[in-house]
């Protein structure tokens, strides 16, 4: 396999060079963590079927058109990805209460919420991903008021159509996290488009009629059979790899 140069790597994945100017090679690990990295874990297949789901999920989002940064699968662990600048700001939508919302307000986790509420989280782990606010983004000139309005109505079209597309196949969307970059294009243009990945990962879905749950929780919670929660996903959603989440060693980096 060619050698490639490594950008970066982070908890689920590792950027290497594109084979072109303005790409980059997204490679997806099995590693697993949790509780800001403080839990760590490997399932095994996760990263072939969050390629999968992403590849999936971001190709029917560009079809309503909401611009993403992937270009095209590669293999079974990869994909070919437009060059970004990332926007330091996690934004977060959810439609039932779990998780970290359940805790801070007492709610009840399954809760469902009385409207879609979108948070904002500073993308830093040392800093544990905190809470803020628009002042805050504005404020720090993290992003600009027009970018943050841009990436709202992206994740709010997002939650629209994935909360459908999911519950036609019996799953709930209960919760999502989004990220988004800075796409520069030659005339001068910036466009603010969606990047990163979407999956079991970082989406909460659980079965639409049983509320078992089908996401990372499985693992932050030890609750077992998390590699059959992620294939589920993937089956309903009829891409599950007929050979299964066979393995495939990384690509060797050039440092």
């Amino acid at each position: 396999m060619a050698r490639r140069k490594q950008i970066y790597e982070g908890k689920a994945k590792v950027i290497f060079e594109g084979p072109e100017p303005g790409t980059l090679v997204q490679y997806f690990k099995d590693d697993a963590t949790a509780f800001n990295n403080k839990k760590k874990g490997t399932i095994t297949g996760k990263g072939v079927l969050n390629n999968r789901i992403s590849e999936y999920l971001m190709m029917k989002l560009e079809e309503i058109g909401i611009p993403t940064h992937f270009v095209r699968r590669l293999n079974m662990r990869e994909q070919l990805v437009k060059e970004v600048e990332i926007i330091p700001v996690e934004v977060v939508v959810r439609n039932i209460a779990a998780g970290s919302i359940s805790e801070r307000f007492a709610i009840p986790e399954g809760t469902r919420l009385p409207r879609s509420i979108v948070e904002y989280y500073y993308k830093n782990d040392q800093l544990g991903d905190p809470l803020i606010s628009e002042e805050h983004i504005t404020g720090f000139g993290w992003a600009a008021i027009h970018e943050v309005d841009e990436m709202l109505n992206m994740a709010l079209r997002v939650n629209d159509y994935l909360s459908g597309m999911f519950l036609g196949i019996g799953i709930k969307l209960v919760d999502f996290k989004v990220e988004f970059g800075r796409l520069f294009h030659e005339n001068g243009d910036i466009q603010v488009i969606l990047a990163d990945e979407l999956s079991p990962d970082n989406c909460r879905l659980w079965d639409a009629k049983t509320n078992e749950k089908m996401d990372k929780d499985r693992f932050r919670r030890d609750m077992g059979g998390v590699e059959e929660a992620y294939q589920e996903v993937a089956r309903r959603l009829g891409i599950l790899p007929e050979s299964g989440p066979a393995d495939q060693q990384g690509p060797s980096t050039l440092q």
